[in-house]
């Protein structure tokens, strides 16, 4: 059997991410037609412009590894969008519907958080300053992204959800 190297790993995980932004490309439109604040729906479609950039970073990254992008199912986002879509239908016309769905959100950003942040930190390990800089723009937007949705729970929707 073959020892896995920092490099396996870094570009197995990119795989995972590849899959996960793709899923999550699909699943944004879905979040903002459930929404029912339009601020929401606005960071929703906000994002999925950003998150289809960051497709683009990422086959970028594949590239600077001399690598061709492949996605390799991320069973985790499997996992949360399918959460989400049954927190968006437990919750449908009903007064918590927004801060359902901004749950269902963050819960991806944070896995997003995580992962990108290992990537990054590998990338820089792996020495490509390019891998390393592309994963720290896609990170910065998913803590943006996590953000809008702190500050848009805090001014209305978890108090329109008591």
């Amino acid at each position: 059997m073959k020892m896995k190297t920092l490099k396996d790993l870094f570009l197995d995980e990119l795989k995972d991410m590849y899959d996960a932004e793709h899923r999550i490309i699909k699943a944004l439109p879905k979040l903002a037609k459930a929404a029912t604040c339009e601020k929401l729906k606005a960071a929703f479609l906000a994002h999925l412009e950003e998150t289809k950039g960051q497709v683009t970073k990422l086959e970028k990254v594949f590239q600077s590894f001399g690598e061709t992008a492949k996605a390799k199912k991320c069973e985790a986002t499997v996992g949360l969008l399918k959460e989400g879509d049954e927190i968006a239908a437990d919750n449908k016309g009903e007064p918590t519907i927004n801060a359902a769905l901004i749950s269902a959100g963050q819960k991806v950003e944070h896995y997003e958080i995580a992962s990108y942040g290992c990537l990054h930190e590998w990338a820089g390990l792996l020495g490509n300053k390019e891998a390393a800089n592309l994963i720290e723009e896609i990170l910065d937007q998913e803590k943006g992204a996590n953000k809008k949705l702190m500050e848009l729970a805090r001014a209305s929707s978890n108090k329109e959800a008591l």
